[in-house]
């Protein structure tokens, strides 16, 4: 019996196929869609029985979706699903996102970007650079406080692992309302008020569906404590991009760090805001690239190749995205 066909759509160095092809060369045939020329490449979306992709919009042609009649898995290498065209793909198909791939580093940052914001490091930074010494400027002790970690999967839980080691009190939102993560308080989304308004810190790390599109808008923003930190390490349309900038200018003791955007590159070729947040002295940013440190993308191949490879094998499998939760 002839191996299923697998199709890599996405340009990927040699270290990175001798990953795909160490886990899966027994389970299936490896075709990497970057080497291949137009018509041989039509051919191989055609038998293509599972695709592996990092931003399926940008690596298909429009025309080259109706070519995929017999694929039943489409195993993404990010963890988040909002980019994924589903009106364009059958009904049928099964897509997995990678699950965990990056949590340990998204998890550092998250406390990096707490403590710059907490110890006013970039405000600091910039004063003795204009030759002001403020040997008693006053910042924020971490322990003792409480995080509410809207989100409690893999970046969550690792999230909330390095804030417990700080003394901190964690105060976790998820669907189902249960985990096995030790935690000061386990909720659901109709908790959200007594999670934002009992939090010093609160961490966003869900993904973008239709429920959690606009999820912190004014009200929410409202119910957090005055001198909260609210860290996003998600989506940016998470958070309405209006009502945080209103309430980071009238608000100054509210502080907020920002990895994730409303317009980036991945999604629109382009980085830009509608409001000068990185000119505010109580926000950090970074260009959402948390998860980058060295290894992350041998790990993300690597836990991608063992997930499809589960699945070939017909044994449980994870990350299956809810279609409904998008479309």
């Amino acid at each position: 019996m002839e191996k299923p066909s697998m199709v890599i759509t996405y340009k990927i160095n040699e270290a990175r196929r001798a990953i795909l092809s160490g886990i899966l060369g027994d389970a299936a045939r490896l075709f990497f869609l970057t080497d291949l020329p137009s018509g041989l490449r039509e051919q191989r979306l055609v038998e293509a029985n599972v695709l592996l992709s990092w931003n399926l919009p940008k690596e298909l042609g429009p025309s080259e979706f109706a070519l995929l009649k017999k694929v039943e898995l489409i195993q993404l290498l990010s963890a988040g699903a909002d980019h994924v065209p589903f009106a364009s793909l059958p009904q049928d198909i099964v897509i997995a996102g990678n699950v965990g791939a990056y949590a340990e580093p998204m998890a550092e940052h998250v406390l990096a970007m707490t403590l710059a914001l907490a110890k006013n490091l970039v405000k600091e930074h910039q004063k003795l650079a204009q030759g002001e010494f403020n040997q008693f400027a006053v910042n924020r002790l971490l322990r003792g406080s409480t995080c509410g970690v809207l989100g409690f999967g893999g970046i969550g839980r690792a999230v909330a692992r390095l804030m417990r080691g700080l003394g901190v009190r964690i105060y976790a939102v998820n669907t189902s309302g249960r985990t096995e993560e030790p935690v000061d308080f386990i909720g659901t989304m109709k908790d959200l008020q007594q999670v934002l308004s009992s939090s010093d810190i609160v961490v966003i790390s869900l993904p973008l569906t239709k429920t959690t599109r606009g999820l912190i808008g004014k009200q929410e923003l409202a119910w957090m404590k005055r001198d909260a930190m609210l860290i996003n390490v998600a989506r940016g349309d998470i958070v309405d991009q209006d009502a945080l900038y209103a309430h980071l200018m009238n608000y100054p003791d509210f502080k907020a760090g920002i990895d994730a955007w409303w317009i980036e590159p991945f999604r629109f070729g382009e980085f830009r805001t509608k409001h000068s947040f990185l000119t505010l002295p109580n926000v950090v940013g970074s260009p959402h690239n948390s998860a980058m440190v060295p290894g992350t993308s041998d790990e993300a191949a690597q836990r991608a190749a063992e997930n499809i490879k589960r699945f070939l094998k017909k044994e449980p499998f994870v990350g299956r995205i809810r279609r409904e939760d998008y479309v």
